[in-house]
């Protein structure tokens, strides 16, 4: 394997790491910048929502610019962004430096999987994307309590002092080791969206969203959860956070093992039923520790074990735009981010954040009946293929 490919995935962990980096240090940032919980939680909401937006429409707008001064411009940008979040006297300063981290975080993260599929042979070309995408997957898993350890030794601020520094030494990597990367035609973002027309491609889609906005309902609020209903400390949440990340690590390679064995369908509805059993259950488990480790443990665990099964599903579903589909994916992943930190926002405004679990339960039932809408439709397709072949071979 091309050592590169590891530079590339050092770039996709330190930019995966923004988004929810701060979602252990909400209220921190909210008692120093005098606003609400709700306001801070749309910190995030905003980040995924520009990086779910950004990628697909700056990628065709620098379809023609080489790749490497590209992803440089890129990083030099993100950096700025987060030196202005380090240093944000005020919440509308620290709201335009997420949104500009967002933007060419966004662009880099799909520059890392393209140039990482360039600078290896055929054969290792799906092995390298897989890499870059674990440097994702690992970072939001690994960004809040790392967040939280820096943030609550030093202040919120200090996970963006270390990205700043993350982000130097990327840049000093790619311009050392990377090569010249002319750019290759894009395919255009309507012609993108088009394939959305199918209803069995808009609703494997609309799975991703609903899970996401779900989990992202308790998720991006996890830190208040803890000290309101648990009266856990810092120490505590980052032991939590911690416990956390370590559960979903295990949960996405459990959920590969799922999805080979039982099939992609089956894993997915398994999941989301348990997920939901598992969100509904968990304001019944804060009087016991023990309890509640246990029922977190499961509920980590399976917010990563869907990933490796939907991404096979979207293959099945339309192999022809398979890699449309992956792109497409995680701009829903990120909308779903996005909705989800702003409905917990609106949750904890007006209710409580004791009832944001039962809220983000009802959206995972939601993604539960879209799957088996979903999954209908696909297996009445295979049939009728089935039946098609048949009869062309009599």
């Amino acid at each position: 394997m091309d050592k590169r490919v590891y530079l590339l995935t050092i770039v996709s962990f330190v930019v995966g790491m923004v988004e929810l980096i701060i979602g252990g240090l909400l209220d921190l940032v909210a008692q120093d910048l005098n606003v609400s919980l709700g306001r801070a939680g749309f910190l995030i909401t905003v980040f995924s929502l520009v990086f779910a937006v950004s990628a697909p429409v700056l990628l065709t707008l620098t379809a023609n610019i080489e790749r490497k001064k590209l992803t440089l411009l890129a990083l030099v940008t993100f950096l700025i962004g987060n030196i202005v979040a380090a240093v944000s006297p005020s919440y509308n300063l620290l709201l335009f430096a997420r949104i500009l981290s967002a933007a060419s975080g966004s662009l880099l993260v799909v520059l890392c999987v393209t140039m990482a599929s360039n600078v290896v042979s055929q054969a290792y070309r799906a092995r390298a994307i897989g890499i870059v995408f674990m440097g994702i997957s690992a970072s939001l898993v690994l960004g809040v309590p790392i967040g939280l350890v820096l943030g609550n030794a030093f202040g919120w601020r200090a996970p963006f002092i270390l990205i700043c520094l993350l982000t130097v030494l990327s840049i000093t990597g790619v311009y050392f080791f990377m090569g010249k990367l002319e750019a290759r035609p894009s395919i255009p973002f309507k012609d993108q969206l088009r394939t959305l027309k199918e209803g069995k491609i808009l609703l494997a889609q609309l799975i991703s969203f609903l899970f996401l906005a779900g989990h992202l309902t308790l998720y991006g609020y996890l830190t208040p959860f803890l000290k309101s209903s648990m009266h856990l400390d810092g120490t505590w949440v980052s032991a939590v956070y911690f416990i956390f990340g370590v559960a979903a690590v295990l949960g996405g390679g459990l959920g590969g093992v799922l999805a080979d064995r039982f099939g992609t369908k089956q894993t997915i509805l398994s999941v989301l039923i348990l997920f939901a059993v598992t969100l509904f259950s968990i304001p019944y488990t804060t009087f016991a520790l023990p309890l509640f480790l246990m029922i977190m443990i499961i509920w980590s665990m399976l917010s990563w074990a869907i990933t490796p099964a939907m991404q096979s599903y979207l293959i099945e579903v339309s192999p022809e735009t398979a890699d449309i589909q992956q792109s497409l994916n995680n701009s829903a992943l990120h909308f779903g981010i996005a909705f989800g930190s702003f409905i917990g926002g609106l949750v904890i405004e007006h209710a409580s954040v004791e009832q944001n679990a039962s809220v983000g339960g009802i959206f995972i039932l939601i993604a539960l009946i879209t799957a088996i809408f979903s999954v209908a439709k696909e297996n009445k397709r295979a049939v009728n293929n089935e039946e098609l072949e048949r009869v062309k071979q009599l």
